[in-house]
């Protein structure tokens, strides 16, 4: 039986100067995958030219796809990109966040699974990062756990959704910015889709390029308007 097809969505915003040096490791990673594999860069408001250099470098990479948006957001790029991408399985990496091991999970996984989550707080799991952005993803997922009743461990980086997953949830999701994922994966949940956590390597590749402490109260509003929206759902 053929191993069941992957569409990857990065969001990409002003990533010119990062791309040249994360593709290559990018496409490696993918070529020790055993599955047909193609990756849409779903560029998002950039001013550096980022979309002409993808075109620019797509003859070196099989299997590229572009999509542009006029404006910066990372949850309304991950969105169309989930919602235009074709592949029995829709995956979200970041552009310095990726795994070729996640995708051979995903693939041992597929006939028991309908999401799968790389968990930074699953059993064997290395985060690497500082202990301040270990926190923040504690004290994150203590929130979902408390407001949204979520039992997922991790709902940021990582994950794969079975195409029949993203045509009924993806619609539904009213958060952009940071939180589509969390609310697409909380509504897979909800839906009692079968999810899998399975452990990851985090090493960090660069800096944080935004202040975790300014999207605080953002993601905290945004989690109230995730509650209310389920609340009115039904």
């Amino acid at each position: 039986m053929a191993a069941p097809s992957i569409a990857v969505v990065i969001p990409i915003h002003n990533e010119a100067a990062y791309l040249p040096e994360a593709l290559p490791r990018l496409f490696a990673e993918l070529a020790e995958v055993s599955a047909p594999v193609t990756v849409t860069f779903a560029e998002n408001g950039s001013t550096d030219g980022t979309g002409d250099l993808v075109r620019s470098l797509s003859p070196r990479y099989p299997g590229i796809r572009l999509l542009e948006l006029a404006a910066p957001d990372y949850g309304a790029a991950m969105r169309a990109g989930f919602l235009a991408s074709q592949g029995d399985w829709v995956v979200n990496f970041d552009i310095d966040y990726f795994s070729g091991d996640f995708l051979r999970q995903v693939l041992e996984r597929s006939d028991e699974s309908d999401v799968v989550v790389a968990s930074k707080r699953a059993p064997g799991s290395e985060d690497h990062r500082g202990r301040f952005r270990r926190l923040a993803t504690w004290g994150f997922n203590l929130i979902l756990r408390l407001l949204l009743g979520s039992k997922v461990s991790d709902t940021h980086g990582m994950k794969a959704l079975r195409r029949a997953v993203v045509d009924e949830i993806a619609p539904r999701v009213v958060s952009r910015q940071d939180l589509f994922d969390t609310e697409l994966v909380i509504r897979a949940e909800r839906a009692g889709y079968r999810i899998t956590e399975v452990p990851v390597i985090v090493d960090e590749q660069r800096q944080a390029r935004s202040s975790l402490l300014r999207r605080v109260p953002r993601t905290l509003r945004g989690v109230w308007r995730i509650r209310r929206s389920l609340r009115n759902s039904g």
